[in-house]
């Protein structure tokens, strides 16, 4: 699986983005896709992530700003984003994850966002 993101930028307080994350190759094999972002100084968190089936999780600090989106299951997921901080401020990473019991996790490359104030 391979995973291409895109949509990261320069913004101020209070704009929007979207991110989109394009998978290709054996994306019948992912389960789960999601949204991670690592701020200078900072470890990676999870923003958010949603399955096949739809379901989806979001970070506290993104509830009711992000929305993460994967129409059809598909090949595809967005995130978007709006009222963006400064906090928000971070290298945005795609990830999948496969099926089973042992599963596997595919990165992108990052995409930066930057919000300022």
């Amino acid at each position: 699986v391979q995973l291409q993101a895109s949509g990261g930028g320069l913004v101020q307080a209070g704009d929007s983005l979207r991110l989109s994350c394009a998978a290709s190759g054996s994306i019948d094999r992912i389960a789960v896709m999601g949204w991670y972002r690592q701020a200078p100084g900072k470890q990676r968190e999870l923003v958010a992530r949603v399955n096949n089936g739809g379901s989806t999780y979001y970070a506290d600090s993104v509830k009711g700003r992000f929305t993460i989106s994967r129409p059809s299951a598909g090949m595809t997921v967005y995130l978007q984003m709006n009222s963006l901080q400064p906090d928000d401020t971070a290298v945005y990473y795609c990830n999948a994850r496969s099926r089973g019991t042992l599963p596997a996790q595919y990165w992108g490359e990052g995409t930066l966002v930057t919000v300022s104030s």
